[in-house]
């Protein structure tokens, strides 16, 4: 069994017992969440599509911790203009487990 889930303005394909990284969540670690945004459910071959959202199922999972991703560098230049800017971004990142996919 598994759902295709929209989270933090995402799409993801998760299962039972799987952990995923998601854009930062404002719950706090060891917090349960239960996401009602379900596009698509396939149940042993059985598939359901939402008109968006398919009716009575839900996703529960747990926060498990908060933390950064890697850093990337922005390097801009124009040649021959000195013309020389560097940035830098790190991305907040929550890892959560999906505990049940209820339908």
């Amino acid at each position: 069994m598994f759902a295709i889930v929209k989270i933090a303005g995402q799409q993801f394909k998760v299962e039972k017992d799987q952990t995923l990284y998601v854009h930062r969540l404002q719950q706090e670690e060891g917090a349960s969440i239960e996401l009602n945004d379900v596009l698509l459910l396939d149940n042993n071959g059985q598939v359901s599509v939402g008109i968006p959202t398919v009716t009575g199922v839900s996703v529960k999972a747990k926060v498990l911790n908060h933390l950064k991703g890697d850093k990337v560098i922005v390097f801009k230049k124009k040649r021959r203009k000195g013309y020389r800017k560097l940035n830098g971004h790190r991305q907040s990142f929550t890892k959560i487990q999906i505990q049940s996919i209820e339908a």
